[in-house]
């Protein structure tokens, strides 16, 4: 795990995103944590009411990358050097519902992270889960589904020279939208499954040598995405199910992964700076600022989710090596 570590670490440095080490002290002061930026929404200044609820085991590779939360609060979770999926319940409890089968090289052949990783999760209604596995092997790197009570199937191949990263669902066009990382596209595949066909190779999605199209959301009337290597938040419109011409809503994000809206609106996403190890809000002009650092118990944070006015941190500890965990914040109302 480790080597592992030191690895990503040495690759992130590369793609020039800064790596920020957390002292064990912060993450003992992180239970009671209040971010110390200014809110979400809103004129106002007070910080936001922020705990540490769960903390992952390191040493065996939970290092949640991706998060989709249930109804009752049960966040869904995919632990990426483990290459898990699971079900954290409100009380903290974790529950590994599937573990994928490591490729015969170990991974070593996944692009540029060299470990086989599980990556991008969505719930369906009905408590059926699609994750994404990449692992540098052809036989295994794609969309997987998992019914309760089930083992994972695959439904849909993907290129093993890439790097399949985030996932979200079209319920109007019943079909998924997957990003990939090392490609630099974002690719459909059928809810039933099937041929993943590449829906956009735009410049704007391409690494610039570590890892480019990361986080992906629908909306009504756009797909959006994110840029790791070009620190870019991406809307791109919907044309008859076709993109229109990619428009960069924010620049300067260095090191963005996940992002969320929160509201019905697309004037108001929340996202994850993994190497700054910041959490940051982005207004409709696109101008951010921090939410969450490292002093409130963020650990390279990967994903987020929000649910009512709860939000939904994940930090992986992929460089900073000390506590991945789930933390939950309180939004203040809209």
């Amino acid at each position: 795990m480790r080597k592992r570590m030191m690895t990503l670490a040495m690759a992130l440095a590369a793609a020039g995103v800064g790596v920020v080490t957390v002292p064990p002290s912060s993450v003992a002061q992180a239970g009671t944590a209040r971010a110390t930026a200014v809110g979400v929404a809103g004129p106002s200044t007070a910080p936001l009411p922020s705990r540490i609820a769960v903390h992952f085991d390191l040493a065996n590779g939970q290092l949640p990358e991706n998060i989709a939360v249930g109804p009752d609060g049960t966040a869904y979770v995919t632990f990426a050097a483990a290459r898990q999926v699971s079900a954290v319940s409100p009380s903290g409890a974790t529950r590994i519902l599937a573990t994928l089968p490591a490729p015969a090289d170990g991974g070593v052949h996944t692009p540029v992270l060299t470990f086989a990783l599980t990556t991008g999760i969505v719930r369906m209604t009905d408590g059926t889960l699609y994750f994404l596995y990449a692992s540098g092997d052809a036989a295994s790197t794609g969309l997987y589904r998992l019914r309760p009570g089930r083992t994972p199937h695959r439904i849909a191949a993907l290129p093993a020279a890439g790097l399949p990263n985030g996932l979200a669902f079209d319920a109007e066009a019943s079909r998924f939208y997957l990003t990939d990382s090392v490609l630099g596209t974002i690719s459909t595949v059928p809810l039933e499954g099937g041929r993943a066909e590449v829906w956009s190779s735009a410049p704007e999605l391409a690494s610039t040598g570590f890892l480019g199209a990361n986080g992906i959301k629908v909306r009504p009337d756009a797909i959006w995405a994110t840029n790791l290597d070009q620190g870019t938040l991406l809307r791109i419109p919907l044309r008859h199910s076709r993109p229109g011409p990619v428009r960069v809503v924010a620049t300067g994000l260095v090191g963005i992964d996940d992002f969320a809206f929160v509201g019905a609106g697309d004037h108001q996403v929340v996202a994850a700076l993994n190497g700054p190890n910041t959490m940051v809000s982005i207004d409709a002009a696109g101008r951010s600022r921090t939410l969450m650092s490292g002093a409130d118990g963020l650990q390279n944070p990967t994903s987020v989710a929000v649910r009512g006015r709860t939000l939904y941190v994940l930090s992986a500890a992929y460089t900073t090596g000390v506590d991945p965990n789930l933390a939950l914040v309180t939004l203040p109302p809209c």
